[in-house]
C-alpha cells in the first residue's frame, strides 16, 4: 500500500490504526495460545518484556510503513524513528505484558497518532484506537469526535462527589516509584469509593470514557501507554489533566464533575510523600 492510498483524514487514520490494530491482536492471541516467555527485564526484575511483544510491535511497525511511510513512528519496544509528514504513531503492542504472561485477558494493543513529536505535553492528538485482543473490544477515536466501543457511542460518568468516585490506579516497577505510589493510594483511598488496580493503562484509560470507572490517575506512565487510550477517553467528554511532580510526570483521566477535587487531592498526596 502506497502513503498516497491512505489520506492523512483523521478518520481515515483511524481505520488504518484500526485495521492493523485487529491484525495485531490477532497475533497477540495466537502467541498466547502457543505459551509465552519472558524474553528479558527492562527497569526491574518485575519488568518485563515477552517474545510476543516484539513481534506484534515489529508488525504494526512494518505495516504503518508500508501503508505510511512518511511518518514518523514510536513504540515501546523498538522506539523511535523520525518522519517528514508531521505525524507521529505512538504504539504499544502489548499494554499489560505482565498480564498477558500470566494469562490475563486484560491486556490491550494501543496505537495512537498524534501530530508532532512523541510527547503528550507537546503533541497534537488525531486519532487512537485500543484493542483488547482477548475479548474482541475495539475502542477508538479521533480527537474532537466521538469515542466508540464496538461502534457504540461512549460517555463518561457523572459521579456528584469524591466520596461517589471508582478510581483506576497503577504502579511502576521499581521499588522505590511503588513505595511513594502505595502512599499515595494510602491518602487517597478512604476519600473515594474504591479503587481498582487492572494492569493495562490503555484500558483504564478507555474505562474513565467508557465510564465503568470514574477517573484513572497514575504517575510515570510511558507516553505509548496513553496515546491512543487518552483520546478515547477525551472524546467520550474525560478531562485530562498532566503535572510535573518530583522527576517525572503524573497523568489524571477524570470525569469533569470530579476531576478538579480529585486532581487536587492527588497533587497534595503526590507533594507530601515526595516533599515536593
Amino acid at each position: 500500500m502506497s502513503n498516497a492510498a491512505v489520506s492523512a483524514a483523521p478518520d481515515a487514520l483511524a481505520d488504518l490504526a484500526e485495521t492493523i490494530a485487529r491484525e495485531a491482536a490477532a497475533l497477540a492471541v495466537q502467541r498466547r495460545a502457543e505459551g509465552v516467555e519472558v524474553a528479558d527485564r527492562k527497569s526491574s526484575i518485575a519488568d518485563v518484556v515477552t517474545a510476543a511483544d516484539r513481534e506484534v510491535e515489529e508488525l504494526i511497525r512494518r505495516r504503518i510503513g508500508e501503508a505510511r511511510p512518511d511518518d514518523a513512528f514510536f513504540g515501546e519496544e523498538s522506539g523511535a524513528a523520525t518522519g517528514t509528514s508531521g505525524l507521529t504513531w505512538v504504539v504499544d503492542p502489548i499494554d499489560g505484558t505482565v498480564n498477558y504472561l500470566y494469562g490475563s485477558p486484560v491486556y490491550a494493543v494501543s496505537i495512537g497518532v498524534v501530530r508532532g513529536v512523541p510527547d503528550p505535553s507537546m503533541w497534537e492528538p488525531v486519532a487512537g484506537v485500543v484493542i483488547a485482543p482477548a475479548t474482541g473490544q475495539v475502542y477508538r477515536a479521533v480527537a474532537g469526535g466521538v469515542a466508540t466501543l464496538d461502534g457504540r457511542p461512549l460517555s463518561v460518568s457523572a459521579p456528584e462527589s469524591l466520596a461517589e468516585t471508582l478510581v483506576a490506579t497503577g504502579f511502576g516497577y521499581t521499588a522505590e516509584r511503588r513505595w511513594e505510589q502505595a502512599a499515595v493510594l494510602a491518602g487517597l483511598v478512604t476519600e473515594v469509593r474504591d479503587v481498582r488496580r487492572a494492569g493495562a493503562a490503555a484500558l483504564d484509560c478507555c474505562a474513565v470514557g467508557a465510564g465503568t470507572v470514574d477517573a484513572y490517575y497514575e504517575r510515570g506512565i510511558n507516553p505509548w501507554d496513553m496515546a491512543a487510550g487518552s483520546i478515547v477517553a477525551a472524546a467520550a467528554g474525560a478531562d485530562v489533566r498532566t503535572w510535573e511532580v518530583g522527576d517525572t510526570r503524573s497523568f489524571l483521566f477524570a470525569a469533569p464533575s470530579i476531576v478538579e477535587d480529585l486532581a487536587t487531592l492527588v497533587r497534595t498526596l503526590e507533594d507530601d510523600v515526595l516533599g515536593s
